[in-house]
């Protein structure tokens, strides 16, 4: 994996939009694994079926993947693992020894003579590999540049996969999702965040634990998920913009304290990377099967918000907007990620994450002011902190009175429950309507929430027919006037999603009674090609 960020980077640095990707088993023994890069000359949003240049580090990796080969791809092999016709032996190992290197580096001559098959330059290769190895020492990354220029040395009259010269553009970070949350989060105040490991979201707690001194915030790894989300609640009581990050199976323990929080009406930002279940499932592949648990999620009733990011620039901005709706309305706040954007490196202009960074703490209580105020109109109370004078007020977990003390008086319940869910009526004024991409004439309308958004834009640019993309990303409270008005006058409407029972178009058919007939699902945690939709469609 470090290996395939390493050449992404490569052509990201010399002016090339990129894209990778991984697959790995779960089994603690191991198995086959790959990353996957595409290389472009222009902005692209997904990656394709096309393989054009295969690097096998043993002979599985040619068995398995040879079908997926371009008719006019190349394929790097060691001779030690075994003949390939047609394809190109370079003595990976052989270098490596010679070099005196140990056995792992193949991998280090193989970058460098795809490199060279591309015609990339060398001296953006070794930029990128002094980068990362820099936090060791000047000797591991002369050795490293050394075995990798003797791979890029060795392709001489190959045949090759030249690259056009790329569009011109600014620069661009090579970033995965995880990582992107981590700069909006902190760049929109974070101070506290409690994590338990778990795929798909620990390149968030390597940059949290990697950073925390410098960027003056907390990284706990609690002991468990329980542990996680009554910290960072705690950490939310005493005025620090805090957050939780999971999979499924640990956001299933999570739920009593989400419940919590919808009591105390404390913000908190969850993100939620979902991969495929039930259960542990098949827990390093990708998955959109956790909508309806998010929206549902909770004994009793209370408001939440819930946002889905496409890709890593996605995922950026909408973690500061999560962080400011949670403090604007005193809830928890969804960020539904997956295993495909979250692990995947992604093309992200440096200018995306530069931008001022507005902040809104919301209501602030003024002394004197009980906590949950029942004179608001719009059910947010302004909000008072632990050790903030006249503040004293109790937040546990029963129904309770103005100043948090526990009631069961039946008026007071009533009133109580209403003033929280008054909240969904004042959202409707930040509800983000769903995004148009395409032709308003369009014979197809495509409807997508989350990662399926890059595979299906990349699809409809292989359609003959017109077509158009309506994409949410924020899906809770749902648009429901704005998705009516989008999708009343479509002929043929298509639901694209990666689970097996269509969980957005049935949430648009309980909010605006559009039954959407026509549906791609996909549940083998792979992520869609758009070469797939493409042909299911039609009139490719």
């Amino acid at each position: 994996m470090s290996s395939g960020t390493m050449f992404a980077r490569t052509f990201s640095r010399a002016g090339y939009h990129v894209l990778a990707t991984n697959e790995y088993p779960s089994r603690i023994r191991g198995g086959h694994n790959l990353i996957t890069v595409r290389v472009a000359t222009r902005k692209f949003e997904a990656l394709n079926r096309d393989l054009h240049l295969l690097v096998a580090l043993n002979r599985e990796t040619i068995e398995l993947h040879k079908q997926e080969l371009n008719k006019d791809a190349l394929v790097i092999f060691d001779p030690k693992d075994g003949e390939y016709s047609g394809g190109i032996p370079i003595p990976l190992s052989d270098i490596v020894t010679k070099l005196g290197g140990d056995p792992v580096m193949r991998n280090m001559v193989a970058i460098g003579a795809s490199v060279a098959l591309l015609g990339g330059p060398f001296e953006n290769l070794e930029k990128v590999i002094a980068d990362q190895f820099k936090k060791k020492s000047a000797d591991v990354v002369t050795h490293n540049v050394e075995i990798a220029r003797a791979g890029y040395d060795f392709i001489k009259d190959e045949k090759r996969l030249f690259l056009a010269p790329p569009e011109k553009k600014e620069e661009q970070l090579v970033i995965n999702a995880s990582e992107a949350i981590g700069v909006g989060a902190v760049r929109a105040g974070l101070k506290f965040a409690a994590i338990y490991p778990m795929t798909p979201i620990n390149a968030l707690i390597t940059f949290l634990a990697d950073h925390a001194k410098s960027l003056n915030i907390v990284y706990k790894q609690p002991e468990d998920e329980i542990a996680g989300i009554n910290m960072a609640l705690g950490a939310s009581l005493a005025g620090a913009r805090s957050m939780v990050a999971t999979s499924g199976g640990g956001f299933a323990l999570m739920v009593e304290g989400l419940s919590w929080a919808g009591m105390i009406e404390a913000p908190l930002v969850i993100d939620l990377g979902m991969r495929v279940g039930p259960s542990t499932g098949m827990p390093t592949w990708t998955e959109q099967g956790e909508l309806q648990f998010a929206i549902h999620a909770g004994h009793g009733e209370f408001p939440r918000i819930i946002l889905a990011p496409a890709d890593a620039a996605d995922a950026y901005a909408l973690t500061v907007e999560a962080f400011n709706l949670a403090d604007r309305y005193q809830v928890p706040v969804f960020l539904l990620t997956d295993k495909y954007i979250n692990e995947s490196q992604w093309c992200v202009p440096k200018s995306v994450m530069s931008g001022e960074v507005f902040i809104d703490r919301g209501k602030i209580s003024e002394e004197g002011k009980p906590r949950y105020d029942l004179s608001v109109d719009d059910g947010i109370s302004p909000r008072s902190f632990i050790g903030q004078k006249g503040s004293t007020y109790i937040a546990n977990s029963y129904e309770h009175d103005e100043t948090g003390h526990m009631t069961e008086n039946s008026g007071m319940r009533i009133a109580m429950a209403a003033k929280r869910m008054k909240k969904l009526a004042a959202m409707k004024k930040d509800i983000r309507a769903p995004s148009v991409y395409g032709d308003t004439d369009a014979d197809v309308t495509f409807v997508t929430w989350g990662s399926t958004r890059g595979p299906v834009l990349e699809a409809m640019k292989m359609l003959r027919k017109k077509s158009r993309l309506i994409h949410f990303s924020w899906l809770y409270p749902f648009p429901a006037e704005e998705t009516a008005q989008l999708l009343s006058g479509a002929t043929r409407i298509i639901n694209v999603e990666q689970n097996g029972t269509g969980q957005l178009a049935s949430l648009i058919r309980e909010h605006t009674g559009i039954l959407i007939k026509e549906q791609l699902l996909k549940n083998d945690g792979r992520t869609w090609y758009p070469e797939e939709i493409a042909e299911k469609v039609g009139n490719v």
